[in-house]
């Protein structure tokens, strides 16, 4: 291993998933492999984006090698399993004691429905392979970001959505990805807000949510491979809330309102993030004073979010 650089920050988009469809059994059996299991649904790339700054220090041969994890300057370490996951991925390829401190900065709240935890894991692996030179193709470092999100349950098929870039169909679960990546006019814009978290794997792992994600989702893909445009996604996108009544199962009935209140607007749609207790608007320019206005009158309990839909792809900075 050579160290070529002492500091790197990878700066990876947010991501909003619109609907989605858990992939992880096969004729009733479940997928054993974190690699085939995964996600098929839709999302978009936000404007707003994950930075994960990372510092490698080199110790002296009598000293272990030491990992410390930030989340929005919170000490975490271990606790940041996808990150964690990933570390213990690439640490037989490491020779010399060294220092690696992980920093991931996210303009979005975490835990929200805003991909931070595939985010991070991109920056993560991203950023790692770039400062310890270990020379893995981009096609392995999204298979260890995937198989990191999965086996954590914080993620299905963030990673893929990620990796494609703008709004995107992803086709089939697991990796490697296919996806899909649908043209957006440039006029629209994303307005978003949190009320809090929604623990992905607590989701997951619920029997009677799963199912009903598996239906509405799988429903959900069929009607956007059907006619593939921005509209379509978000009508598909509220109808999917309903079907699986999420909002319902989860008590979440002022993010009910709010988006029975915001679709009443001049707006393309308003819908739930999955997962989070978080709401999204898609409109043109003209619509943002009222649908502000809407959202200013819920308080939720982080600002409002004025962004746009980002068809950039990973940027590796150095520090």
């Amino acid at each position: 291993m050579v160290i070529l650089e002492k500091e790197v920050i990878v700066e990876v988009p947010h991501r909003i998933s619109g609907f989605f469809e858990i992939v992880d059994e096969i004729y009733g059996m479940k997928i054993k492999d974190p690699e085939k299991i995964g996600s098929r649904g839709a999302g978009f790339n936000l404007s707003a984006v994950g930075r994960t700054k990372i510092q490698v220090e080199e110790l002296d041969e009598l000293n272990k090698s030491e990992l410390n994890i930030y989340i929005n300057n919170e000490k975490i370490n271990q606790k940041a399993e996808t990150t964690y996951y990933i570390y213990n991925n690439i640490r037989n390829f490491i020779k010399n004691s060294v220092r690696i401190n992980i920093f991931h900065n996210f303009d979005l709240p975490v835990g929200c429905g805003y991909g931070a935890s595939g985010s991070g894991a991109l920056g993560t692996i991203f950023g790692l392979n770039h400062l310890l030179n270990l020379n893995l193709s981009n096609i392995e470092k999204g298979r260890i970001a995937h198989i990191a999100e999965v086996v954590n349950r914080t993620g299905l098929g963030t990673v893929c959505g990620l990796l494609r870039g703008g709004l995107c169909i992803l086709k089939e679960p697991g990796y490697p990805c296919v996806s899909e990546r649908l043209e957006v006019p440039d006029n629209y814009i994303i307005v978003c807000a949190s009320f809090g978290m929604i623990h992905t794997k607590s989701v997951l792992t619920d029997p009677v949510l799963n199912l009903k994600i598996k239906k509405a989702g799988r429903k959900a893909l069929e009607k956007l491979i059907q006619k593939r445009n921005i509209r379509t996604f978000i009508k598909a996108s509220i109808e999917f809330v309903k079907e699986t009544e999420i909002l319902d199962i989860l008590n979440l009935y002022e993010i009910k309102e709010l988006i029975n209140s915001l679709n009443k607007l001049k707006v393309l749609g308003s819908s739930m993030n999955q997962l989070g207790r978080a709401v999204y608007v898609i409109c043109k320019k003209e619509s943002v004073s009222k649908v502000l206005e809407i959202f200013n009158s819920y308080k939720p309990e982080v600002k409002v979010y004025n962004l746009s839909i980002n068809n950039n792809g990973i940027r590796i900075l150095k520090g």
